[in-house]
């Protein structure tokens, strides 16, 4: 397993980072096993886990996986986010300094450590002025209970918004983005993964088998009632699953799976730091592992130019972030 620096914060990162969305009951809901993933994980040269307050549901994945690394903290560099709502209350949620402080204070206590190597918003929120959350994450990090913050989901026009709020009040900047790229969502290409490395921010890429759709598992009408749940409009998507088929035969004549092919292509950017992968067993981590050596030519990534052009979305993503401004009356 590659380790690559993350952005220029002097911290190094494992090319894959395990992320824990799937510990708990939405995923894997027996705690001991969620354990032995993380320990499998690590043994594998994994040094990076991602988590949230929300995974897991009233933050039982950042307990289990501060059960996981008692003894091994050192070797993990942890991160975790916070925004979403944990609870009814309005105010437990959100990107307001009264949160946050409150946010990172309960993160802390579930993680069992003395400190978070990486601090995440999880979603913008432009409702709330972005000199507020860089305020109490700079007193944070000066207080050493944070020694890096990011973001996840910024458009392009608020990470450098963000950057230059930064520089004009004299506060920490974030140095890292967290966001969703894959063969098949390709936008970030644009903008976004531009100005990441134009600012020095280490990106960290979510859901790089895009929901499930590049592990080759879901073809036409093969999704399970579950999956469908969480994703229905993405995993019936005729444009996406068309490319799914077009992109099988590449994978094949390269002699590796398809879900090897879509980590090897989001690492393969640049500005990438790390592909983060949600597995929710054992035989799951260690199949997604065994690709972590692949390699792509430049005559294979212009066969998938072929399918999906670069800087194109096929079509949006049910869980991804979608602006208040884009958002239907009453939706």
């Amino acid at each position: 397993m590659q380790t690559r620096p993350l952005g220029r914060t002097g911290i190094q990162v494992s090319a894959y980072t395990l992320g824990t969305m799937m510990f708990g009951p939405y995923g894997n809901p027996d705690p001991d096993a969620c354990v032995r993933i993380v320990h499998r994980a690590l043994d594998h040269g994994i040094t990076t886990i991602d988590t949230a307050d929300v995974y897991g549901g009233d933050g039982e994945s950042e307990r289990i996986v501060g059960k996981a690394l008692r003894g091994r903290r050192d070797d993990v560099v942890l991160a975790t986010k916070g925004n979403g709502p944990m609870g009814s209350d309005p105010n437990r949620r959100g990107n307001s300094r009264r949160w946050i402080v409150s946010a990172v204070e309960g993160s802390l206590r579930r993680l069992g450590v003395d400190h978070i190597d990486l601090y995440q918003l999880h979603h913008p929120e432009p409702g709330t002025d972005i000199e507020e959350p860089l305020s109490a994450l700079t007193d944070l990090l000066r207080a050493g209970k944070v020694r890096a913050i990011g973001h996840s989901n910024l458009p392009a026009s608020e990470i450098v918004e963000a950057q230059w709020v930064a520089e004009r009040r004299g506060l920490a900047r974030f140095r890292t983005e967290q966001l969703h790229y894959s063969i098949l969502n390709r936008g970030v290409e644009r903008e976004i993964l531009p100005v990441c490395r134009r600012h020095g921010l280490g990106v960290l890429v979510w859901s790089p088998l895009s929901m499930g759709l590049l592990s080759g598992r879901y073809r036409t009408e093969t999704a399970s009632p579950g999956r469908l749940h969480w994703v229905p409009k993405h995993l019936t998507d005729r444009r996406k699953l068309d490319a799914v088929e077009a992109l099988i035969p590449l994978a094949e004549g390269a002699g590796i799976p398809l879900r090897h092919l879509a980590l090897a292509f989001v690492t393969a950017h640049p500005a990438v730091a790390s592909a983060i992968i949600g597995p929710r067993t054992e035989e799951q981590l260690d199949d997604l592992v065994a690709g972590a050596g692949a390699a792509i030519e430049d005559d294979l990534l212009d066969r998938i130019d072929e399918v999906v052009a670069p800087g194109t979305d096929l079509g949006p993503i049910d869980v991804g972030y979608e602006s208040p401004h884009l958002r239907r009356a009453g939706g």
